[in-house]
């Protein structure tokens, strides 16, 4: 019998990866792009999983850091995204950062060639066709106003929104390496090719340091609309002025923190530093890291280059700010992400109130896996609370404490080891340990757990 096709609405990561999942499980899968159809407000190209902000994956470091555990889980459920994202690696010390070009291209070319998915570019307005019995809608914090109106409807319920930001890109050749030097905080990542030096930085002593944050707090911003004044902010992604305007020393406590740090020129740590991350394979375009801003264009030229090493910076692409949307997940879908007013509907990606790429994937990928077994007629069980897989899945679904479904304040978030359930791990006297052995206890139980619920691990994608 000819299997109906699962359909994906929106080909980004969590699209993007739902789709792969499904058709490595051999079943057909349908893209629904509406990209160049239907433009966003932050999408710049028309690719498949385009990177709109950052072009990090953040950490890679699987023992210590739960978005590391993240990543190992992914890779070893055969995720595209990681594979990719692996191929296309660039410099960024201990973590995964990616020419955002060259990654968007290889996941592009890769699902095209799959013969298990059609890409279909055109927008999808309203609810799904009747006769579509899977679908998957990750349309992200950006969805059209059409779909977003049809699940306002089908629920009874206002989406949620926050803002979101996005840095500034500099082109490397107008950075002055007189003042700037390469490296990585405490050198960390020379343990990989190319680590240990793989970030610029731009140095501040206290005077410019706190001319630079006048500047900041007293230069024009992009001013929210009547509906937008009370959506409030992405507490990981902040934009810098925001943060500025808690404290003078706010920033060089958070993304201008010069710890780990030393002016070779001068054997001294700077007051503060900006620091640079390569965002192409090139080499020629550098990301401003934690420099998410709303201020006007023109204020930001004029800002950035009172930085020490950018008086002279020319600029690939200034930051923005946009308004992303996303559902009540804990009270709208099921255990598996379906919706539970349709449950030929599920969701998947940042519409779910996961935040970060590697979050958005992951879910791109349980949904996937998820609507393949209900194709075949089989149960896909969620992956164990223990899991990276199963901790963001818990907090956007409520987990086990079903008093989380009816939560009013429910907003998005990275995954964290907070998530995890504790594990009873005790030092050589008998006490619970702490800190980073606690973290690393929670790594070894998660990828014990994570092989468990994946039976045999699948290789990683070609």
């Amino acid at each position: 019998m000819t299997q109906t096709p699962i359909h994906i609405i929106g080909g980004g990561l969590a699209g993007s990866e739902a789709a792969w999942q499904i058709a490595e499980a051999g079943l057909p899968a349908v893209i629904h792009e509406m990209r160049p159809v239907r433009g966003t407000a932050a999408h710049q190209t028309a690719n498949l999983a385009e990177l709109v902000c950052s072009n990090s994956f953040r950490s890679d470091d699987a023992d210590y850091n739960a978005v590391g555990l993240l990543h190992a889980e992914m890779r070893r459920a055969g995720s595209l995204i990681l594979a990719k994202a692996d191929l296309h690696r660039v410099p960024a010390g201990s973590a995964l950062a990616v020419d955002r070009d060259g990654f968007s291209a290889a996941v592009e070319a890769a699902l095209i060639a799959h013969p298990n998915i059609t890409i279909e570019r055109s927008e999808v307005a309203g609810l799904p066709p009747e006769t579509w019995d899977s679908v998957i809608i990750a349309t992200g914090p950006l969805t059209s106003p059409a779909l977003s109106d049809a699940v306002r409807g089908l629920t009874g319920e206002d989406s949620l929104a926050f803002f979101d930001a996005i840095a500034p890109i500099v082109y490397r050749e107008s950075v002055n390496m007189d003042i700037a030097w390469f490296q990585s905080r405490y050198d960390k990542g020379a343990e990989v090719e190319g680590g240990g030096a793989d970030y610029i930085n731009c140095p501040m002593d206290k005077a410019q340091y706190e001319g630079f944050i006048a500047a900041l707090i007293a230069a024009e911003k992009t001013e929210f609309k009547a509906w937008e004044k009370d959506t409030p902010y992405f507490e990981g992604c902040l934009p810098i002025e925001v943060m500025a305007e808690r404290g003078v020393e706010t920033l060089a406590y958070g993304p201008m923190k010069p710890i780990g740090l030393r002016d070779p020129r001068t054997n001294s740590r700077p007051h503060a530093v900006v620091q640079l991350r390569q965002d192409n394979a090139l080499g020629t375009l550098f990301n401003m890291v934690g420099f998410q801003t709303k201020l006007k264009h023109g204020a930001q030229t004029d800002v950035f280059r009172m930085i020490p090493g950018l008086e002279n910076a020319e600029f690939a692409r200034l930051g923005g700010i946009h308004r992303n949307t996303f559902i009540n997940s804990p009270k709208l879908l099921d255990p598996t992400l379906r919706l539970k007013a349709m449950p030929r509907l599920r969701f998947a990606g940042q519409i779910t109130g996961c935040e970060g790429y590697v979050e958005s994937a992951a879910v791109g990928l349980l949904a996937g896996r998820f609507a393949a077994a209900e194709k075949r007629g089989t149960v896909q069980a969620p992956p164990p609370p223990t899991t990276a897989l199963g901790a963001i899945l818990g907090h956007i679904t409520g987990g086990a404490d079903a008093t989380t479904f009816q939560r009013p304040d429910f907003q998005p978030m990275n995954v964290n080891f907070g998530l995890f359930p504790e594990v009873d791990a005790r030092d050589g006297k008998g006490k619970p340990i702490r800190g980073r052995e606690r973290k690393k206890a929670l790594a070894v139980r998660a990828l014990v757990d994570i092989d468990k619920w994946l039976g045999v691990a699948p290789l990683a994608a070609e």
